[in-house]
């Protein structure tokens, strides 16, 4: 008895067991170090993911560090892909990692709607959470593989040709790059148990559906500078978000 009183504590109906805490912090300064070394995280961005990482383990578990974990490898790839293509462009992400900002951007969706699964016990936000993991994934990808491999893209309000970079552009290669990581994001999830097959369908979707819907933000709100990529990034998780939770 006193074993499980130290071990599980409850909180406004999320049971925390105190071992997984443990791991999550284990895991956590293991992930941020990598991260940091490969220069993926500027320093507020290795804290920012830092606790993104820790909330997401304590609130889902292993399964959930694996989701976080693909995005950041899929992220990182693009990222590198074709760097000094992007950088002739001016396009190329800054060699100190992403920021704090940018971090809280693309997974603070995700993370909130982990922790709502733990406090509500309903596996739907679960399936929003690696739906926004889908659509972070699914953006940066399209972009930097966009990017990297065209020098034009149309706009996708009007069609319009413009140079690759352009908030709101979209091309062929970057699309289906976006949809392919979505998917990979998707299935590891699935495979790590946090979502059923067909959940990670309606997570792929999701993400897909919230990149689209990144793109029409970029034309209609950052490039007449109304609003900055972050925010953009942010309301495209909660897009995916939203579309996974009607789907499920």
């Amino acid at each position: 008895m006193l074993n499980l009183v130290l071990s599980t504590w409850v909180f406004a109906g999320w049971d925390i067991d105190t071992r997984r805490f443990g791991s999550a912090l284990l895991l956590t300064l293991a992930f941020t170090a990598v991260a940091r070394w490969l220069r993926g995280v500027s320093v507020s961005g290795s804290i920012a993911g830092a606790v993104i990482c820790f909330l997401l383990y304590s609130a889902a578990g292993l399964g959930a560090f694996a989701a976080l974990v693909s995005v950041f490898v899929l992220t990182w790839v693009a990222t590198q892909f074709g760097y000094q293509r992007k950088q002739t462009l001016g396009t190329a992400e800054n060699r100190r990692g992403r920021t704090g900002s940018q971090v809280l951007a693309n997974l603070a969706t995700a993370t909130g709607f982990a922790v709502f699964s733990a406090f509500s016990q309903k596996a739907v936000f679960l399936a929003a959470s690696v739906a926004a993991l889908s659509e972070a994934a699914a953006d940066t990808v399209s972009s930097e593989f966009g990017q990297a491999l065209g020098d034009t893209a149309r706009l996708i309000t009007t069609g319009e040709v413009v140079p690759a970079g352009t908030n709101g552009g979209v091309s062929l290669i970057g699309t289906a790059s976006g949809i392919l990581a979505a998917a990979k994001v998707g299935g590891i999830s699935s495979l790590a148990g946090l979502v059923s097959l067909k959940g990670a369908v309606y997570c792929t979707v999701a993400g897909a559906l919230g990149m689209t819907a990144d793109s029409y933000l970029g034309a209609f709100l950052e490039r007449p500078n109304l609003l900055d990529n972050n925010w953009v990034n942010f309301l495209s998780t909660l897009v995916a978000a939203g579309v996974a939770l009607l789907l499920a």
